[in-house]
């Protein structure tokens, strides 16, 4: 196989300044929503909220910082897979504390 065969199938995304300029006001947005919320009274809903808006912040930084949104499909796959696996095994830790029998002891 020639050297310029082997640089065709393996193409490179060059991100501008302008996404990473985008993505880092997007964190900075999502830090200043944290410190607003977190004067908040919500109630149950606080840590939802503050979940949520370091999720998107997470997102960001898995898609632009980490360069998943342009890498191949099985760099997406195995992403993907990961998230899985731990909101099974957060499942099922959540299913064996809301399972006990507390305060019948």
């Amino acid at each position: 196989m020639s050297e310029q065969a082997q640089h065709e199938g393996h193409q490179h995304h060059v991100t501008g300044p302008k996404v990473y300029i985008q993505v880092v006001l997007g964190l900075l947005v999502g830090t200043a929503l944290t410190v607003w919320a977190s004067f908040i009274d919500l109630g149950p809903w606080n840590p939802v909220i503050a979940l949520a808006i370091a999720t998107s912040k997470a997102m960001l930084v898995v898609l632009f910082f980490m360069g998943v949104k342009y890498s191949t499909k099985l760099t997406k796959l195995t992403i993907i897979s990961g998230i899985f696996i731990f909101l099974a095994l957060i499942g099922m830790t959540l299913a064996d504390y809301m399972s006990r029998a507390w305060g019948r002891w």
